[in-house]
């Protein structure tokens, strides 16, 4: 794997950029990621993962459109880059292969 980290909490932001498409901007990102994750989710903890992984070089992102809905306000649209599907790829396979490895009894399963 690249020296560049994926945390856990970045890639389930990563995840939910992709998933959402050209919906890609805070409120619906945080909506994607609160309704999978059943938890509440700050905005700020949000932000600041995207920035991260901006600089990282897992997202690029731009302004959309004004709206009068949003008084006139810009949303900003993230997108993945190559690199972000190389790095989850990684990660899959990683995961993929740890999971072939573990065989579990009836008696682990209750406990994951």
């Amino acid at each position: 794997m690249k020296k560049t980290k994926l945390g856990e909490f970045e890639e389930m932001v990563l995840l939910a950029v992709i998933v959402l498409k050209d919906d890609a901007y805070g409120v619906e990102i945080k909506k994607e990621l609160e309704s999978r994750l059943k938890e509440r989710l700050s905005v700020g903890s949000i932000q600041s993962a995207l920035k991260r992984m901006e600089e990282k070089g897992f997202l690029n992102s731009e302004f959309g459109e004004t709206t009068k809905k949003r008084g006139g306000k810009r949303k900003r649209i993230y997108t993945s880059t190559p690199h972000a599907h190389k790095v989850l790829k990684e990660i899959k396979e990683i995961r993929e292969g740890f999971w072939s490895n573990i065989q579990l009894t009836p008696v682990d399963l209750k406990t994951i």
